[in-house]
């Protein structure tokens, strides 16, 4: 499994619990959720029930093209009988399931994708998975909707500059009579400029440091990155119309893209800009 990233949590009926995103999906702490369970209950005893292991011997084969399927067959062969326990640790390793994870450190414990954790919360309560799906269904649309405003926001703002910034181009850079390929060649240089004041290399310089990337240098900024890349293109077509040649521009705008970086996210993308590194 892919390494975890943006911590989370919910707050189910009183319950903290904690989720993470890995690249197979949504994963939720079964560990924090035995916490809403009254009375004795263990995870190993959900796991050894016979409908359990059928459920994710079902998602398994659904979702992962590598499961053990031999393994599987064991252990269902045997799931159910009074003498037969079974950890999530040993789940993993005899069938090379992906829905169950044991995770160490600060966030550690037992986790489950999404589909599995909801069947687990039948096993706290039926009103208890009511309220888990409710509360994470409200977590992914509170993110949805904030990713959506930030970036239709950002792509508007964008917009607009990249038609202010090459409309000073046309009128103050470009000569009267020039073909489609030289005027590419002056609006390419420009971008580049910006590049180099921003992320400290050009877009070449970039596509030779990362032959794997799928992208470009701009499709992997962030958020802050592309709003200041705005900010700077509507600035850069101001000094193109005071006629200022291109290296004084390159100074101001990396000035610029130094102070603004500063404001939006602090000190760290100061270093990586001093040093001629990626943001």
């Amino acid at each position: 499994m892919a390494k975890a990233r943006n911590n989370q949590s919910i707050n189910v009926k009183g319950t903290e619990i904690a989720l993470y995103r890995a690249s197979g999906g949504e994963y939720i702490s079964l560990t924090d959720m035995m916490k809403a369970k009254d009375g004795d209950f263990f995870i190993a005893d959900w796991l050894r029930n016979r409908n359990t292991v059928e459920f994710l011997g079902i998602w398994e084969r659904i979702h992962n093209p590598n499961f053990n399927y031999g393994g599987f067959a064991t252990i269902k062969s045997r799931a159910g009988l009074n003498n037969y326990k079974i950890s999530v640790k040993e789940w993993v390793e005899q069938t090379n399931a992906i829905g169950l994870t044991a995770r160490a450190g600060r966030y550690g414990g037992t986790y489950a994708h999404k589909d599995i954790a909801f069947e687990f919360g039948m096993w706290i309560s039926p009103e208890f998975k009511v309220y888990l799906i409710r509360e994470f269904d409200r977590l992914k649309s509170a993110e949805v909707s904030r990713q959506s405003l930030e970036w239709n926001l950002q792509r508007t703002i964008s917009k607009i500059n990249y038609r202010i910034h090459t409309d000073a181009i046309k009128e103050h850079i470009i000569p009267p009579v020039v073909t489609k390929e030289q005027a590419k060649t002056i609006y390419a240089s420009e971008a580049d400029m910006l590049n180099v004041a921003l992320f400290g290399k050009t877009a070449a310089e970039w596509r030779s440091a990362n032959p794997a990337a799928k992208g470009n240098i701009r499709d992997e900024a962030t958020l802050e990155q592309l709003i200041v890349l705005s900010n700077m293109e509507s600035i850069n077509a101001l000094l193109i119309k005071q006629d200022l040649a291109q290296s004084g521009r390159l100074v101001q705008l990396n000035q610029v893209a130094i102070a603004q970086l500063t404001s939006l996210v602090g000190n760290r993308h100061i270093r990586k800009l001093n040093d001629g590194g990626d943001l």
